[in-house]
């Protein structure tokens, strides 16, 4: 089958500059090529090439100010059998009238089918130009179907994944050296490691998880909160929330960590380094790829009842699940009873593997994504 994934004007795939959206693509890709053919198109990078052909997949990189009708211009003379739009909704009629005889798949990694971001006239053309649509969560799904009832026979979840063989759990061999040469490297030695991953932005939370830092030092003063991010992929500048969050650390220096931007390569060795993650996000997130990430390197997962977050994860059994994700002490109360059971940690990090070793690895996304081109495909 000919196939074609389009990532969005934002990050480049590869995902050099991260991006959930830019990860998926590729590590799907990358499974899919082996027995498709398989063309990427993303933005252009300085650092890629404009047009190569690696592992099998083609990659054809276009100008972020011109994509859209760059992309229309190859789709016409492509004859992709199916193409598969990522989170660009409102791109689909026109990109449809470019290519008419392909099919195309729309996967929904937002709420892109909401009345501020799309008119109903608009989302009823999207949805008939589409033979299939995907969403990474439950959650998403049902932001298009209860405005679009008429959408639900095309809209099925399909959610990401990780590579599992680059996450290593604390419990194995390499896991075990990983974490040590980390903790030596970043002087963590002796402490309890608790893990954010994410952009910093108001809306992950970052400031409520400083604000439990005092309830969780009285029990656990040797605890320590290690934020891995930015304000925005790849970029350090500091912003005044940034400032903001960087004065509140200053605070408690013997608690509270800052790396920033980390290459999506090297990440798996912090999740390696730490015992538990914690996402704090306080908007409805889609469902964010830290979970698959957490689960894969053996960690016990917090989360939020925003969005689609608490669909991975199994109350008591993964991780736990806060209701009152705007309540600082209600982390801390979890963080608490996580760092002083160790057993606990273990138990549910192995099931948080075993979760992701059942579900959510790169191969069970491809398998589903090929069910779902082929389904496209017999469509009219």
């Amino acid at each position: 089958m000919k196939i074609a994934m389009i990532g969005t004007e934002k990050l480049p795939v590869p995902a050099i500059r991260g991006g959930a959206i830019q990860i998926y693509i590729q590590s799907s890709a990358e499974l899919l090529a082996v027995s498709e053919q398989v063309t990427v198109f993303s933005i252009k990078d300085p650092d890629l090439k404009d047009e190569e052909t690696v592992g099998g997949i083609h990659y054809i990189r276009l100008n972020r100010e011109s994509y859209v009708t760059e992309l229309a211009g190859q789709l016409s003379r492509g004859q992709f059998e199916v193409v598969h739009l990522c989170n660009r909704p409102a791109w689909l009629e026109h990109l449809k009238k470019a290519a008419p005889d392909s099919r195309f798949v729309l996967s929904v990694h937002n709420e892109m089918f909401t009345e501020t971001k799309m008119s109903r006239e608009s989302g009823e053309k999207c949805i008939d130009s589409a033979a299939e649509i995907i969403t990474v969560s439950d959650y998403i799904g049902k932001t298009i179907t209860e405005r679009f009832p008429d959408a639900a026979e095309k809209v099925r979840t399909v959610y990401s994944g990780v590579d599992l063989n680059t996450f290593r759990p604390a419990w194995t061999d390499e896991g075990a050296q990983i974490r040590k040469i980390m903790r030596e490297k970043a002087g963590l030695e002796g402490k309890h490691i608790i893990l954010f991953v994410g952009r910093l932005s108001k809306v992950k939370g970052p400031h409520i998880l400083l604000q439990a830092i005092p309830a969780i030092a009285a029990e656990h003063p040797e605890a320590m909160l290690v934020f891995i991010g930015s304000k925005w992929f790849g970029d350090d500048r500091v912003n005044n929330y940034v400032r903001h969050l960087y004065t509140l650390g200053a605070m408690f220096p013997e608690q509270v960590t800052f790396i920033k931007f980390v290459r999506p390569s090297d990440i798996p060795f912090y999740y390696a380094m730490s015992d538990l993650f914690v996402c704090s996000s306080q908007w409805q997130e889609p469902l964010a790829r830290v979970h698959y990430e957490a689960m894969a390197a053996g960690l016990p997962v917090i989360t939020t009842n925003r969005g689609g977050n608490g669909e991975v994860i199994r109350e008591g059994q993964n991780g736990f699940v806060i209701d009152d994700f705007d309540q600082p002490e209600m982390y801390a109360r979890r963080i608490n009873t996580l760092l002083g059971d160790s057993e606990l940690r273990d138990r549910m990090g192995r099931s948080g593997r075993q979760t992701a070793e059942e579900k959510f690895g790169w191969k069970r996304v491809a398998e589903n994504l090929m069910t779902v081109y082929r389904s496209a495909a017999q469509k009219k």
